[in-house]
């Protein structure tokens, strides 16, 4: 990691900037997909699917023996932690629900809000080495509390063809139905465009690599709605000299070994404290499975020293990171000046991997500085808020003048007529 003492404001937009992706002929090379997948079908799905997996595929969606020796393949003891994650994500997701509140905003007029779950949704998990069946979890869990009715799941197939049984398993545990083995961007043509086999989609949800982002922010232009801006996973840990050196190594190393495009920034305000954390991270480093990505994750990676704790999580907010750890004294007292932030653990002992995996919050959050505008998926994600409003005649009485006057300004007659009418029929009937 780098090392950066007390720097001044004019130097924390650099700070803050994240590792560059080379995305050199990313973009002809998804459009051209998208195209491909838009004209033919299962036909390009099938030609994209052999030249990115190296795996020919006759039928793409999962069959029942595919399932059901999914769930032989799983372990008893990974099947019960899947279930435990599993009812967290739900109590939480559950209490997200909106009661209706009518409100009556003037004597006669009745205004409220009700909620309507998208229809068609899909859903990509990414599969390769790390085949991501918790984010199965974070987003059908909350798509059948909302209501959905077609939920699509698509994953990449290994060389033999099959998804990762632990995503098999945990997806028929949660009720999805219709998976399909397509990944890349031609799933996400898939889900934007429909095929004869992957069913068309209203808004799609998941994480993916650089061409899965690309092709996801390029379904918008097809009026396909996404959950939220995605890039590498990030984590900022604020650590002082109460936070445990062990702990704050293993978090940060926990969002070192997503990818070498992952980054993770280390706030403190003791410079021993750093140091500490810095030793600790090379010895955790060495008996990582997953050593060689993490260490070019932390080439992108910066421990900085700042003057207080307050300092801190000012540059906090200013980086607005996915993933926020105090681990600080009195953490739950600071967090009102948390203003940009996909989620925040709190003290010693909340690793940001309780949230990644089974605490009941959700983990598919905004990266690349969009926490400063975006929210992580909840239950909202999943669902429209439509508005009502119920007149009654003493209603239009009481608020009709006020239209009338405001249509007049902004010289649309008709609006103002849509009122009096009704007024007029009023004084008549009197």
């Amino acid at each position: 990691m780098k090392q950066y003492k007390y720097p001044q404001f004019s130097e924390w937009k650099s700070l803050c900037e994240r590792p560059l992706q080379n995305q050199k002929n990313l973009e002809s090379q998804v459009k051209q997909v998208f195209s491909e997948v838009e004209k033919n079908g299962d036909k390009a799905l099938k030609f994209y699917t052999e030249k990115f997996d190296g795996v020919v595929l006759d039928d793409f969606k999962v069959s029942e023996s595919e399932i059901l020796e999914a769930k032989k393949l799983v372990s008893d003891e990974l099947k019960s932690a899947i279930k435990m994650a599993s009812e967290n994500i739900r109590k939480f997701h559950s209490s997200q629900a909106e009661e209706k509140k009518i409100i009556e905003t003037i004597e006669g007029v009745f205004c409220w809000r009700e909620s309507r779950a998208i229809e068609n949704i899909g859903i990509y998990i990414p599969g390769g080495t790390a085949p991501l069946f918790s984010t199965v979890l974070m987003l059908g869990i909350p798509a059948n509390i909302a209501g959905c009715q077609n939920i699509a799941l698509c994953s990449p197939p290994d060389i033999n063809g099959k998804i990762n049984p632990a995503i098999l398993f945990t997806a028929n545990l949660i009720g999805i139905k219709n998976i399909f083995k397509i990944g890349g961007s031609q799933a996400i043509g898939g889900l934007t465009f429909g095929t004869e086999t992957i069913p068309k989609v209203d808004k799609i949800f998941g994480p993916g690599n650089q061409y899965v982002t690309f092709a996801k922010q390029l379904a918008l232009n097809y009026n396909v709605a996404i959950d939220i801006p995605a890039g590498p996973s990030e984590v900022l840990v604020i650590a002082d000299e109460t936070s445990v050196p062990e702990f704050v190594a293993s978090d940060l190393l926990s969002q070192a070994e997503h990818g070498t495009d992952s980054q993770v920034i280390l706030l403190s305000n003791s410079e021993k404290n750093i140091d500490g954390i810095n030793i600790e991270i090379e010895k955790q480093l060495a008996e990582l499975p997953r050593k060689e990505i993490a260490k070019i994750a932390l080439q992108n990676s910066k421990s900085i020293l700042l003057s207080s704790i307050d300092e801190a999580i000012e540059f906090s907010n200013y980086y607005a990171p996915e993933h926020l750890i105090l681990a600080i004294e009195d953490a739950e007292s600071f967090t009102s000046q948390i203003t940009n932030a996909g989620s925040v653990f709190l003290g010693n002992y909340s690793p940001e991997s309780a949230g990644d995996y089974a605490s009941g919050t959700n983990h598919t959050l905004p990266t690349n500085g969009f926490a400063k505008n975006c929210s992580g998926v909840s239950l909202d994600s999943f669902v429209k808020k439509i508005t009502f409003q119920n007149i009654t005649k003493t209603g239009i009485k009481n608020l009709g003048k006020t239209i009338e006057l405001m249509a007049e300004a902004e010289e649309l007659i008709a609006h103002k007529n849509a009122v009096s009418i009704r007024l007029k029929s009023l004084e008549n009937d009197n």
